[in-house]
């Protein structure tokens, strides 16, 4: 008589590897030994720390989290979802597990005996060939496309051998640091730091960072006769001082302090100076911390002299994500990285320009990346779609000072081009007589967008709310974005118009829950992630931040982050969103890389059944956050 539990493993695991290299009798022995396992929601299957199970586990329904715990702090790894195997470590050492397994929903998974299961592993070459491939190729599932890189997360990846991965965790600070009121008078600041062998003090008020006092400061305005040592610290600080949240990795902290030309950074607890001091970040806790890091890149591009150069960088930027990916790093680091660099290299191009012009701009100006770019999402070396706003000028100077600013742009695409960031085909760049204008003719341009919204151009004009100031005056930034944040708020017919759009996009499953794939043309048969999976969620999440006035914030991933924080009751929605972008970005990057190309084009062949199970588990968010969408918004307001 067939027992009916262990049949029902069986015929779950003969689909997924290594079990669908096994013959029949063989993979009922090993389900008739296996056991069933029911796990609540945030219920641990093993612990870091604990010692190894007899059972390694396989996911039947469901999803089980790793993390890593860290200062008391548990940072999600990896989600393993239908037929994915955890619990290996047992088959590789003998110590105890490094991460903990926890259920991030009602979860199913079978306990396979390890003691069972291995006679297999010497007895059948492909089972053996399955895991030794894992091990050599950082893989739970060497043909899994989106979890490479796992089964070592397992294992030794946290060694400290690995210098890459220690670079993308958060970094070690000095918490509770010394601060100092505004009026206090420096010498006496000055002996504080002295007795407790600080190089800094930060300087608050009202229990907020609004400066810092470094050894630096001491040399170069005490020790110089510049002020007196009597002077308050008012006179003294560097103001503002940069802020970073809590879990800021070493990398994070070193492109911050490149980039601000900075040697301290300010811990608060959620990053801005708004919220109260926790921890301070010197140059020595990063170069401590580091070893061959993407600082390097930042320095390079500075030095830069011409778009060879540039582009030489912007080529190891690529092997670095090409690194960072096949060793784990989570996406959203690798997004905030790379974001700096790319900025760094617009930068300098514009730099670059202005040398070339051999005349300095006639006023002040700033330079817009909008689109991925303005998300900083541009992992792939895709088309560049930027925008520049001039200060206002008298009548008869405004064709002149154009001219100059449309030239200047000109030049910074020509090197960008070099650099292998195409134009956008749809001509949204600051080269366009359109998009290069004045900061009065920009506000009326949003004006339009926001106060008289068509469907004709809502499209056109959503890129336009993913910006980021990334060169220029800060003027003019904040003149713009608060001209932006006064004229949204609450303007339900704007919002309507953006919902309709977001609603267009539906999640891209047929009704018999089949991908939609394109049906002619040179992609016919391939699934369009950008269009169909990464779009949705990209506009969902613009259209619900800004609907709270969240303006500055424009990535997606960090837009519903912070959607979760401003709504507890729909957190759990806005985080399977944040997870699903991740994911989606990672099949795009890869393939993107693999093939040298935008990565816009999935070949569903190509995929393991795993991957297409794990690509079709991102689209529930999507149709869950468009229903919400739909009970939210009015669209009958559109008239």
């Amino acid at each position: 008589m067939k027992n009916p539990v262990a049949q029902g493993i069986s015929d779950f695991l003969k689909h997924f590897p290594p079990f669908s290299s096994l013959e029949y009798a063989d993979l009922m022995l090993i389900s008739e030994n296996s056991k069933v396992i029911y796990l609540e929601k945030n219920q641990v299957l093993f612990k870091g720390g604990d010692a190894t199970h007899a059972d390694f586990y396989v996911v039947k329904d469901g999803a089980v989290g790793l993390s890593l715990t860290s200062d008391a702090e548990e940072t999600l790894i990896d989600k393993c979802d239908e037929g994915d195997i955890l619990g290996l470590r047992p088959f590789f050492a003998r110590n105890d597990y490094l991460m903990t397994a926890r259920a991030r929903e009602e979860s199913v998974v079978y306990g396979i005996p390890i003691e069972v299961f291995r006679p297999f592993i010497t007895g059948n070459p492909k089972v053996l060939e399955f895991l030794l491939e894992s091990f050599a190729s950082q893989t739970r599932n060497p043909y899994d496309k989106e979890r490479s890189g796992k089964l070592m997360a397992e294992n030794v990846i946290f060694s400290d051998q690995v210098a890459d991965i220690q670079y993308f965790q958060p970094i070690k600070y000095t918490r509770n640091p010394i601060t100092a009121n505004a009026d206090d008078v420096l010498k006496f600041i000055a002996k504080t730091m002295s007795n407790s062998s600080v190089g800094s003090v930060i300087i608050q008020e009202n229990q907020l960072p609004i400066g810092i006092i470094t050894d630096r400061d001491l040399r170069s305005k005490i020790a110089t006769g510049m002020l007196s040592i009597e002077s308050e610290a008012r006179e003294v600080m560097s103001s503002p001082v940069i802020t970073v949240p809590e879990n800021i990795s070493i990398a994070e902290a070193q492109m911050l302090m490149l980039k601000h030309d900075v040697g301290h950074l300010c811990v608060t607890r959620d990053g801005t100076e708004r919220s109260t001091v926790s921890g301070i970040i010197s140059e020595h806790d990063v170069v401590a911390a580091q070893s061959n890091t993407p600082g390097v890149l930042l320095k390079q591009t500075r030095r830069a002299t011409s778009a060879k150069e540039l582009r030489y960088v912007r080529e190891k930027l690529t092997d670095l994500i090409q690194s960072s990916i096949d060793n784990l790093i989570p996406i959203s680091h690798i997004s905030n990285i790379v974001a700096e660099i790319n900025i760094a290299i617009t930068k300098r191009a514009i730099e670059l320009a202005v040398e070339k012009i051999g005349t300095p701009p006639p006023v002040r100006f700033v330079w817009m990346n909008i689109g991925s770019q303005g998300r900083k999402e541009q992992l792939l070396v895709t088309d560049q779609d930027n925008a520049l706003v001039f200060e206002d000028v008298e009548p008869e100077q405004y064709n002149n000072v154009k001219r100059y600013f449309i030239e200047l742009a000109e030049i910074v695409i020509e090197f960008l081009v070099k650099v292998g960031y195409e134009p956008s085909p749809s001509k949204l760049l600051a080269s366009n007589n359109q998009w290069c204008k004045s900061l009065t003719d920009w506000m009326k341009q949003y004006d339009s967008w926001i106060n008289t919204p068509a469907e004709k151009n809502v499209e056109l004009s959503n890129i336009f709310f993913d910006f980021d100031f990334i060169y220029g005056a800060p003027v003019i930034e904040d003149a713009l974005s608060s001209h932006i944040e006064m004229n949204i708020s609450r303007n339900k017919k704007f919002f309507a118009y953006l919902a309709a759009d977001v609603l267009k996009n539906p999640p891209p499953l047929g009704f018999f829950r089949q991908f939609l794939v394109e049906s002619d043309g040179e992609h016919k048969d391939f699934f369009d992630i950008k269009s169909r999976a990464i779009e949705p969620l990209v506009d969902a999440a613009r259209l619900l931040a800004l609907s709270l006035n969240q303006i500055e914030i424009t990535n997606t991933y960090h837009r519903f982050k912070k959607l979760a924080e401003l709504e507890p009751k729909n957190a759990d929605l806005y985080e399977e969103c944040a997870e699903a972008y991740n994911t989606l970005m990672k099949f795009r990057t890869e393939e993107g890389l693999k093939d040298n190309s935008d990565g816009k084009y999935l070949n569903l062949n190509e995929l393991s059944k795993s991957d297409k199970v794990k690509l079709k588990n991102t689209f529930q968010p999507i149709s869950d956050i468009q229903d919400m969408i739909k009970n939210r918004f009015s669209i009958t307001s559109i008239k």
